[in-house]
């Protein structure tokens, strides 16, 4: 290593980002991802013994691809190249390649090549590493944000293991913004800084998962934060929400505000009001609430208060729920508003949800009737002997392909379970039983 080199590094070591500066060097400093690096894991334990083949990092951005390979880097005795792949190209590849051959065939040395955002390399840039991934050449760790399975090539993927980073959860983002406030070494300890709990809280929970976000935001805070008269720079919760440029919405999702919210966002849709229910999507969507949790319940008001009186209810806010399972923020937004003014401008009814509470009821408080003969299956050996089957009326043979017999057991023949409304589409089909029951009178 050269003096300017050594300079470089020690530069980087004070000058780089929070989130650079406090990346983990070690196994062991690591916060999350316990699926993968638990002591007892599959990767934890090619990495200690430093017997590691290719392998490809999944997950969202600041889950701590960059981090476990830089971990990797620190623990292997082997040589560690890095690129990404946004910025190089072919001729940069063909240097690594050559390097790798050189060191292997010279000294007997792997070489690790990590390859971050490897999904924007096309197919022929993926093409060129495969036969030096397959014969040993390099040990390839790619790391990308989407779906490998999509975005890399299929013999790639079958030479790598791949390892699904986690999105990081609240408590491990505290964790990680705590240790930032008091390291002294690689963190902002020496500015004597003070973060609060209900800052901290915020920016772990308004960072979504992302610990780059959160580390960004402490340390704009602690940088332009003047000290107090004792001293000491405190990130209070406003300036928290000025540094990442969010307010702060009273929202626990584990509390009454939680619950008075959704209240609220789905009685706005019962009550066929679209304006108000958006707002409570609204509110909901920028506390950084659970979309899939959203998309159940919008669901479930499709069905219980709209039913049939707009049959497509349900299948709007059954495609938004998977729907916004692939797409992901910031994009599901919008399909989760289009689903809830939907289901909010809808004509309601909530007659399906009365028929299934009432003959549940029924279930419950009778004693369970004999199904009748003609109703039962009659295609199994000896059956017609039972009479089971034998007079039943087949529908379509029938004028309007509806013929009167008995469906419901003896004992509840007289029984009205399903009552359709007079909204929407329930009206057409209480007039076609009107219609039909009575063209047989």
């Amino acid at each position: 290593m050269d003096l300017f080199e050594y300079m470089r590094e020690q530069h980087t070591k004070t000058e780089s980002p929070l989130a650079s500066r406090l990346r983990p060097t070690t196994l062991d400093e690591v916060v999350g991802q316990q699926h993968i690096i638990g002591k007892d894991k599959l990767l934890y334990r090619a990495i200690k013994a430093d017997k590691l083949s290719s392998i490809l990092l999944y997950g969202p951005p600041g889950t701590g691809k960059t981090t476990l390979a830089r971990v990797i880097a620190n623990t292997t005795s082997a040589e560690f190249l890095q690129m990404n792949a946004t910025s190089s190209g072919k001729k940069e590849m063909e240097e690594f390649i050559a390097r790798a051959k050189e060191l292997r065939g010279m000294y007997g040395k792997k070489t690790i090549l990590f390859v971050d955002e490897i999904h924007r390399f096309h197919k022929g840039q993926q093409d060129y590493l495969l036969p030096f991934v397959e014969d040993g050449t390099v040990i390839l760790i790619g790391a990308t944000t989407e779906n490998p399975y999509f975005e890399v090539n299929g013999a790639l993927l079958s030479r790598s293991v791949i390892f699904e980073l986690k999105t990081l959860t609240p408590e491990e983002i505290k964790t990680l913004l705590l240790r930032a406030v008091n390291d002294r070494e690689k963190g902002m300890g020496v500015y004597d800084a003070v973060i609060e709990e209900d800052a901290l809280a915020f920016l772990a929970d308004i960072a979504n998962g992302d610990a780059r976000a959160a580390l960004t935001a402490l340390e704009l805070g602690i940088l332009t934060t003047d000290r107090g008269e004792d001293g000491k720079i405190r990130i209070t919760l406003s300036v928290a929400e000025e540094c990442i440029q969010r307010r702060a919405v009273r929202y626990d999702k584990s509390g009454d505000n939680h619950y008075d919210t959704i209240s609220a966002f789905i009685k706005s849709m019962r009550g066929s009001d679209p304006d108000a229910a958006v707002y409570y999507l609204a509110r909901m969507l920028y506390a950084g609430e659970d979309i899939k949790f959203i998309a159940r319940r919008i669901m479930i008001c499709a069905s219980e208060d709209v039913g049939n009186a707009d049959p497509m209810a349900l299948v709007v806010a059954t495609s938004a729920a998977l729907a916004v399972e692939r797409i992901g923020l910031p994009e599901a937004k919008i399909i989760l508003s289009q689903a809830v003014t939907y289901v909010a401008s809808a004509p309601k009814s909530n007659a399906a949800i009365c028929a299934i509470e009432e003959a549940m009821e029924a279930v419950k408080t009778t004693q369970t009737a004999p199904i009748p003969a003609h109703l039962r299956d009659g295609h199994y050996k000896s059956s017609h002997k039972l009479g089971h089957g034998v007079g039943y009326q087949y529908a379509h043979d029938y004028p309007n392909h509806y013929v009167s017999q008995q469906y419901l057991p003896d004992g509840l023949t007289d029984r009205q379970f399903y009552r359709p409304t007079e909204n929407g589409y329930e009206k057409t089909i209480r007039e076609y039983f009107d219609r039909i029951q009575r063209k047989l009178s």
